[in-house]
């Protein structure tokens, strides 16, 4: 298959160093003054990996995108809506695009697929790549699985068929709703994960697991999905990754952010705990995991008050 990535992130990279291994056509494309993608340009390296003379690298998106069949973005989610205004000014039909990417939007509660939907027609079809892993685990040839997730199960077969292989094993998505939620929310149980870790109460990530998976399983359910895919491999099954791993960048936000220090990579829980708190409200969900997490990020509270009446104080039915 001809595949774009679009955006050189440390995920989008990754996919494209990943999809020319296991035999495809693959370019990846980038801003032309971006530092990550200026590095790959012109040393074909980054800090994880080497990449193969085989994948084209451009910052013409113009070529990028009328040479594919597959256009993969992975891209900040909050970016998502201004580069879909840029990309549908192109001819996407007949094309099909896979977001590698965890976010809601921050201003609408809208999940990403429902902002490329309203830039495409009919004849595009949009599935959603997620689930646990981290590049650098994947690139030491560490295996993990993941789940591909469309409204369309002609994409999400053709998507598993063609993206397989020892390395990452993928299930089929069964409800889009519960899996983008579900992806996104990770992010912000993985910031209360980081901020217990900075106050030594790392013992807590247990409840918070219990309790987070549970929260997110009542919202995905009241927008209408189907609330066991909190359990499956979209929220609950990257939870190692995000709550514990040391490259994940939201437990990372978290944990100096109580410690009073600024963390200076992208951490998409933050603008996925606000939009959260917003899409309790809307469906009358009670979220007080994602709302004590909004609270400590907005200093309306302190982490460690804020947890500790989360955790330790309240007394009600563990069900």
């Amino acid at each position: 298959m001809k595949i774009t990535l679009l955006g050189c992130g440390r995920w989008g990279s990754f996919i494209g160093w990943y999809l020319d291994k296991i035999g495809h056509n693959v370019t990846i494309w980038g801003l032309s003054d971006a530092p990550q993608f200026l590095e790959i340009k012109n040393t074909r390296k980054n800090n994880m990996l080497t990449f193969r003379e085989s994948i084209n690298v451009t910052d013409n998106l113009d070529e990028a995108v009328n040479s594919a069949d597959i256009l993969i973005i992975s891209i900040s989610s909050q970016a998502l809506r201004s580069f879909m205004k840029t990309l549908s000014k192109l001819d996407l039909k007949g094309k099909k695009i896979v977001l590698c990417m965890k976010g809601i939007e921050i201003n609408t509660g809208k999940r990403l697929t429902e902002i490329v939907e309203e830039f495409v027609t009919d004849e595009t079809h949009v599935a959603i790549w997620v689930g646990p892993g981290h590049p650098q685990d994947f690139s030491n040839g560490i295996p993990n699985c993941m789940v591909i997730d469309s409204r369309h199960d002609d994409l999400k077969h053709f998507l598993i068929k063609e993206f397989s292989s020892d390395l990452i094993r993928f299930y089929v998505g069964q409800d889009l709703i519960g899996s983008e939620i579900g992806a996104a929310a990770k992010n912000t149980i993985g910031i209360a994960a980081g901020m217990l870790d900075g106050l030594n109460l790392s013992s807590l990530k247990g409840a918070l697991m219990s309790r987070g998976t549970r929260e997110i399983s009542r919202l995905i359910k009241a927008m209408g999905g189907n609330e066991l895919s909190a359990y499956g491999l979209c929220h609950l099954g990257d939870y190692e990754a995000t709550l514990f791993s040391q490259y994940s960048h939201n437990r990372r936000f978290g944990e100096m952010l109580v410690k009073g220090e600024k963390f200076d990579k992208l951490a998409e829980g933050v603008d996925t705990t606000t939009a959260l708190v917003y899409l309790g409200q809307k469906y009358n969900v009670d979220l007080p995991i994602c709302e004590t997490v909004y609270n400590v990020i907005q200093g309306n509270t302190t982490a460690k008050k804020g947890l500790s009446d989360l955790f330790l104080r309240s007394i009600k039915p563990e069900f």
